[in-house]
């Protein structure tokens, strides 16, 4: 089984606005909700591609109880831990002239709710993969994501990382199956300026002798690249299309390469499929669907 991890779930509320400006009032022309988070974008785009999954994490409040009915509508299996205080953010994603984000708190965490985290971890096995997303909320310990890798360390798992910089250099310890840092964020991490897809498979390379087994590096427009523990470099352009939708790209792309790891065998594959799904949410006003995703790969 897949499991997801999102430690900070949110309600997306997505609008749009012609001309917004501050100190005025301003009319939403346009309006959605989106059940948000990193691995629960994981998990609904695992579920366009047939795969089923578990979503962990932490809900609180009458936004909490929203995101859970609205994931078990999509279809997917949650195993939340309910917090008794608070509320799950609301998070407002405002387009206009530009693309402007405000993001709520979430709610506190407590010890409780994190031995409550890795009791349900304690259940997972070898066969299981598990998929860390995203950044860590202030009421958590700073290391959560080492305190799992090291809980689950003996299991052999196959953990994805997709966090930035600090948090996914100090996991590399710990061998996780992916890593998915993007150019940017790969040249930060050996304070460089990555000029060539040479240096790319270079520093892509250190990542691996620091622990990480295959590192897939995402370039934008540029597409990607993925330098595998056997040493197979693979890279793939991306397909034609007006990006209308940063959010949630690369968990489609964590969430499409895992399927085709599961489902081919084939890195190469994989890397294609997570392209295809990448692109499809970026094409798209929400996550990729099913057919999207079909479209995109007749033309990679």
């Amino acid at each position: 089984m897949i499991y997801t991890v999102t430690f900070n779930p949110a309600l997306d509320y997505v609008i749009k606005v012609k001309d917004f400006q501050t100190g005025m009032v301003n009319r939403v022309h346009q309006e959605s909700i989106f059940y948000g988070g990193k691995g629960i974008n994981v998990s609904v785009v695992l579920k366009a591609l047939g795969l089923d999954s578990v979503a962990l994490g932490f809900t609180a409040g009458f936004t909490g109880e929203a995101i859970e009915k609205g994931v078990e509508a999509m279809g997917i299996q949650s195993d939340f831990i309910r917090l008794p205080e608070g509320m799950s953010r609301i998070n407002v994603k405002m387009k206009s002239q530009n693309e402007t984000e405000i993001n709520g708190l979430g709610p506190n965490i407590s010890k409780e709710a994190i031995d409550q985290l890795f009791e349900k971890l304690s259940a997972l096995s070898g066969d299981d993969i598990l998929i860390l997303a995203g950044s860590i909320p202030t009421t958590l310990p700073e290391d959560i994501y080492e305190q799992i890798m090291a809980y689950l360390e003996e299991k052999k798992i196959r953990i994805i990382v997709d966090a930035t910089k600090d948090l996914l250099l100090n996991v590399l310890k710990y061998h996780p199956f992916l890593i998915k840092p993007n150019n940017h964020e790969l040249g930060e991490m050996f304070g460089v300026e990555l000029k060539t897809k040479e240096d790319i498979i270079h520093y892509a390379g250190e990542l691996q002798k620091k622990g990480a087994e295959n590192v897939l590096i995402s370039m934008a427009g540029d597409g990607a690249i993925l330098v595998t523990k056997e040493g197979a470099v693979h890279q793939i352009g991306v397909p034609k299309g007006v990006v209308v939708n940063s959010v949630g790209a690369g968990d489609s792309m964590v969430a499409g390469f895992t399927a085709g790891v599961l489902t081919t065998g084939d890195y190469e594959k994989a890397l294609k499929l997570g392209t295809a799904c990448g692109s499809a949410t970026a094409f798209s006003e929400g996550l990729a669907s099913k057919e999207k995703i079909d479209e995109l790969l007749l033309s990679l």
